[in-house]
């Protein structure tokens, strides 16, 4: 409010000097530009913030900046800070031009900030969890309505991992231009400011424990909700298979008419500098026993699109719904998911698999995901 409140009083300013008759001497001052009003998604979450009270911690990771401003990535949290208790984090907003990642990841968190004056249920599920949410990753490129940051770099392309197999032409990360999409950066230069701010809250917060969850959202990709997981720069199975597979079935038993399509990325295209696979292979690297899984929510925005044809004439409507009834719509669906995957991570000890049942579900993973004649290699053949 403070913003529209400074501008139209500019305004009011510069009408009445208008009407003023002025003389060399009694020069009207010129008109100081109006402050550029503040990010929506930041708005929402300075009330968030208010509304939360002690029940939820802000940490201030970097600033980025855009467009002559600075704007903060900020992360926060809730729950118990026992370092032995599970972990899930949210996140939303890498690729600027997403903007409904944000939304969906503030709606969450705004359904838990609520409940938190009256859920006596919330209470105790939080004195054995430990959330993060980090939902403006990429708060310069939502500013300019890029899909890179500021620095034009694809942050989802900036981690220090090349892809073991041939990636889609430019969409698999280029680093032949800046001006070309998907850029990765320049080669051997340290991670941008948000993606090594990124990587360091889930370091921190997530990596290390005995259990935890990343949930990263985006659109954009095809006409179905798919939830992805790594590897993004190799056909190969992740080592963590068995539990990703467990975790599809107490989903499809829990959620029966979802929608999702559940798969590793790389059954759909491989790319460069995936940090959610540099991330995955940093938690390999401890050796801890730990089990880190990471999600990517790639909702379908083709279909908004099959929907509403002028949205492709929109830049913004390529990624994001675009009528008001859509949009809502979207922001509730995805909140039974998200829940279903923080309330799956402090349960994680029921329906983690060990021993012949974990092998059980490897097996039958390989069979769904890697072997079968949808798999890419069948697909190949």
């Amino acid at each position: 409010m403070t913003c529209g409140v400074a501008t139209l009083a500019g305004r009011s300013i510069a009408a009445d000097r208008t009407h003023r008759v002025t003389s060399s001497t009694d020069l009207p001052e010129p008109p100081r530009p109006a402050d550029p009003p503040e990010l929506p998604e930041l708005l929402e979450l300075q009330t968030l913030v208010r509304l939360a009270g002690p029940w939820m911690a802000e940490r201030r990771l970097c600033e980025v900046e855009a467009g002559g401003r600075r704007f903060p990535v900020n992360a926060y949290l809730l729950g118990s800070d026992r370092p032995d208790v599970p972990a899930v984090g949210f996140f939303g907003g890498v690729h600027g031009l997403e903007r409904i990642g944000a939304e969906v990841t503030i709606a969450y968190l705004r359904s838990l900030v609520m409940r938190l004056p009256w859920d006596q249920t919330l209470h105790r599920q939080l004195e054995s969890i430990r959330l993060l949410f980090v939902p403006l990753v990429n708060p310069g490129g939502v500013w300019l309505g890029t899909r890179a940051n500021p620095r034009s770099v694809d942050l989802m392309r900036n981690a220090p991992v090349d892809a073991v197999d041939r990636v889609p032409y430019l969409i698999g990360g280029q680093r032949v231009s800046a001006t070309l999409p998907w850029y990765r950066g320049v080669e051997g230069a340290p991670m941008e400011a948000e993606s090594a701010a990124l990587c360091a809250i889930v370091e921190e917060q997530l990596l290390g424990r005995r259990f935890s969850i990343a949930v990263d959202c985006h659109s954009g990709f095809g006409l179905t909700d798919r939830i992805w997981f790594p590897y993004a720069h190799t056909a190969r199975p992740i080592e963590h298979l068995p539990e990703i597979h467990a975790l599809c079935d107490i989903h499809d038993q829990t959620l029966l008419h979802h929608r999702y399509v559940l798969e590793p990325q790389s059954r759909q295209y491989l790319t460069h500098g995936d940090l959610w696979d540099h991330l995955y292979l940093s938690a390999r690297s401890r050796r801890d026993g730990g089990v880190f899984l990471p999600l990517t929510l790639e909702m379908g925005s083709w279909l908004w699109i099959k929907k509403n044809p002028r949205q492709l004439f929109s830049r913004h409507g390529i990624f994001n719904p675009m009528i008001t009834h859509r949009h809502q719509r979207v922001l509730r669906t995805h909140l039974g998911w998200l829940d279903f995957i923080m309330r799956a991570t402090g349960s994680h000890a029921r329906w983690v698999p060990t021993g012949a049942e974990r092998e059980r579900h490897r097996v039958e993973a390989m069979a769904r995901w890697y072997e079968g004649p949808n798999s890419r290699e069948g697909r190949a053949r």
